[in-house]
């Protein structure tokens, strides 16, 4: 054994002193290489996890090391992270917000407004009753131009809507719409043709079309009616159908909407085109209408959860008030206003605006969820949490 090296008793001895706490002052560490931790010397202070160096106090608290992964020897779990918060990446959005712009918005109306006219022209041509046959037929004609128009907007190029009706896919929301369109506009551009028919001559070629285009656009409207329906629901669907949260999450209630709203607009150009002795379908239209759209816009601002706050607060949350005001004043002037032209006129004015703001509303809404990354964070991890339990319910 080498003279300079103590007996291994006793360098195990000191060792273990080490570990716990106990080394006693005085003692000289052992020679390069002996204790743990590299470059140690004769004559330098040692640690080990949780104990003191030889010259320090008894009285002085152990230095506690923390342990890879989070912990301290012999203590519980340490957590050195903070749980993490909703926001993205430097506050970005975690989803792009819709590249769409007011045009849409407007499309949403129109389209809305050229089905629930179509639908007032089938009762009025049903019911005979011209006037309001022939309002209808006018506006769903120019409604549905103006739908036309902004969805071509929208795409830039007259040319890429051509393109959408190469193919037509049954799940695909965009396709069946365009599809739903297209049926749709030349049936309710003929039956507004042959409105025009006692004012064509009663003899020669033009005298036929004065014969042929009344049976002709009674057809036509009645394929214009059947087509509505699937017309002012489908872009709700449409809506429902992308990642933005809060039109995500309301698939059960935007068609809904829509379709409330569709009619309410309707019945407001009846309303405000039809003289009072006609108005009778118009005015049970407005009621079937505001009673569907106002319970989807309830539903939507309270069902939710967080993804309701984009309804309700902010420009969204200011039209879909709007909306619902105008379309209770609307409904309650068509009631009361049976013998008031002028006050069946003003009723009309306020379902058809109450349908403009009700979409503006849904529209700036959903853009809204897709801005803030809270909206499309917290609901995942309240799913994922919703699951975990599950799961353990199951288990245990």
């Amino acid at each position: 054994m080498s003279p300079h090296r103590p007996p291994v008793g006793d360098r195990f001895r000191r060792f273990l002193g080490r570990l716990d706490g106990t080394g006693r002052p005085g003692e000289v560490p052992a020679g390069p290489g002996e204790e743990f931790g590299a470059g140690s010397g004769p004559g330098t202070p040692h640690t080990a996890a949780g104990g003191r160096t030889p010259d320090q106090p008894r009285s002085t608290a152990p230095v506690e090391r923390r342990r890879r992964g989070g912990g301290r020897r012999g203590g519980g779990e340490q957590l050195t992270v903070p749980p993490a918060e909703f926001t993205s990446y430097y506050g970005r959005p975690v989803l792009k917000p819709p590249v769409w712009k007011w045009d849409i918005a407007a499309y949403l109306f129109t389209g809305g407004l050229a089905a629930g006219s179509s639908l007032l022209a089938a009762g009025g041509q049903l019911t005979g009753r011209p006037a309001l046959r022939r309002a209808g037929r006018i506006a769903s004609l120019a409604a549905v131009s103006a739908s036309a128009y902004f969805l071509v907007n929208d795409l830039g190029r007259p040319g890429r809507f051509h393109h959408m009706l190469r193919v037509a896919k049954l799940i695909s929301p965009m396709s069946v719409g365009t599809w739903i369109l297209t049926a749709f506009g030349p049936a309710a551009g003929i039956a507004a043709i042959a409105e025009a028919a006692p004012w064509l001559p009663e003899r020669g070629v033009l005298g036929l079309g004065r014969r042929l285009l009344p049976p002709v656009g009674q057809a036509a409207g009645l394929v214009a009616a059947a087509t509505a329906p699937a017309l002012a629901t489908y872009t709700g669907v449409l809506l429902a159908g992308t990642a933005v949260p809060s039109w995500h999450e309301a698939y059960p209630e935007l068609p809904i909407i829509f379709g409330g709203s569709a009619l309410a607009s309707g019945a407001g150009v009846g309303l405000l085109a039809a003289p009072r002795d006609q108005a009778g379908p118009a005015r049970r239209m407005a009621v079937a209408g505001a009673a569907l759209e106002l319970w989807g816009s309830h539903r939507v601002e309270h069902r939710l959860g967080l993804l309701s706050e984009p309804y309700r607060t902010g420009t969204p949350g200011r039209l879909l008030r709007a909306g619902r005001v105008l379309t209770a004043a609307g409904v309650a002037g068509a009631l009361v206003g049976r013998r008031s032209r002028v006050l069946s006129g003003l009723s009309g004015v306020a379902l058809l605006a109450a349908s403009v703001a009700t979409r503006f509303g849904i529209f700036h809404g959903g853009v809204a969820s897709a801005r803030d990354p809270k909206y499309t964070v917290v609901p995942q991890r309240e799913r994922l949490r919703r699951r975990e339990a599950e799961r353990r319910t199951v288990e245990g």
